[in-house]
C-alpha cells in the first residue's frame, strides 16, 4: 500500500527533503504547524513530507483502532511490538525516500525525523536504508528491535549523524528507554548526541528551534 501524506513544498524547486513521522494515535497533520517555527531560510528549498500511519487495532490500548505504525503488544521496556508491522512500514518509508531520489533529490539531502512511535520507525528505517541519508532526528522515542539492525544492513548509514531529543518529565517513553537507544548507538560507533528539555511527552519551542538549526547545518 502507498502511504498518504501531507506535503509542504518550498517556493522554488525542492533540492532537499524532510520526512517527519508522527506518533501513535496522531496523523500526518500533527507536525505541519511546526514548520514555520523552525526558523529555516527559504533558500534551503526543503520539501516536507508528513506521512499518515494506517489505522489498525492496537493491543496495548485494548484493541482500539487508531493510526499506528505497528501494533504494540505491551508497554514494557523494551516495548513488545509486532515485528512484521515494523518491517512493513519500514518498506513504505523506504519507498517514500526512493521516490524523492527518483525525483532528483540526493539521498544525502534527505533527513528522517520521528516522534515517539514514529521515531522508533525512523530509527529502524534510517539506520538500514541502503544509501547514505542526510541525518536522523529521534524525538521522545526508543530503539525498537535492535537485533534486526545487523552490521551488513547498517553499513551504508554507519556514518549517519543522529540527534536524540527527549523530555525530562516524559512518562510515556521514559528517559531510560531513550538513553538505552543512545548507549546502543554509541556502542556501535554512531555519531550521536543527546539533548534534553524540561517537558513531558511532547515538543517545546526550544526543541523546535534546535531542530531548525540541525536541519540548517545538514541541508
Amino acid at each position: 500500500m502507498a502511504l498518504e501524506y501531507e506535503l509542504i513544498e518550498p517556493t522554488k524547486d525542492a533540492d532537499a527533503c524532510v520526512i517527519w513521522l508522527h506518533g501513535l494515535g496522531a496523523n500526518g497533520n500533527d507536525f505541519v504547524p511546526v514548520v514555520p517555527h523552525l526558523g529555516l531560510s527559504a533558500d534551503l528549498n526543503i520539501r516536507f513530507i508528513f506521512p499518515h500511519a494506517p489505522a489498525i487495532p492496537v493491543t496495548c490500548n485494548g484493541g482500539f483502532v487508531m493510526p499506528a505504525w505497528y501494533d504494540i503488544l505491551a508497554l514494557t521496556e523494551p516495548r513488545q511490538i509486532n515485528r512484521q508491522h515494523l518491517q512493513a512500514m519500514q518498506l513504505e518509508i523506504n519507498s517514500l525516500i526512493e521516490q524523492q531520489i527518483e525525483h532528483g533529490i540526493e539521498a544525502q539531502r534527505i533527513v528522517v525525523i520521528g516522534f515517539s512511535q514514529g521515531g522508533a520507525l525512523a530509527y529502524h528505517t534510517a539506520l538500514t536504508f541502503p544509501q547514505r541519508l542526510g541525518g536522523l532526528i529521534a524525538l521522545s522515542t526508543y530503539l525498537p528491535q535492535p537485533e534486526l539492525l545487523t552490521p551488513a544492513k547498517r553499513l551504508p548509514n554507519q556514518a549517519l549523524e543522529i540527534h536524540i531529543a527527549h523530555g525530562e518529565w516524559d512518562e510515556m517513553v521514559t528517559e531510560q528507554a531513550a538513553r538505552t537507544a543512545l548507549e546502543w548507538l554509541q556502542e556501535n560507533q554512531y555519531a550521536v548526541d543527546w539533548s534534553n528539555y524540561k517537558m513531558a511527552h511532547e515538543v517545546c519551542m526550544a526543541e523546535i528551534k534546535q531542530i531548525g538549526r540541525w536541519l540548517t547545518a545538514w541541508l
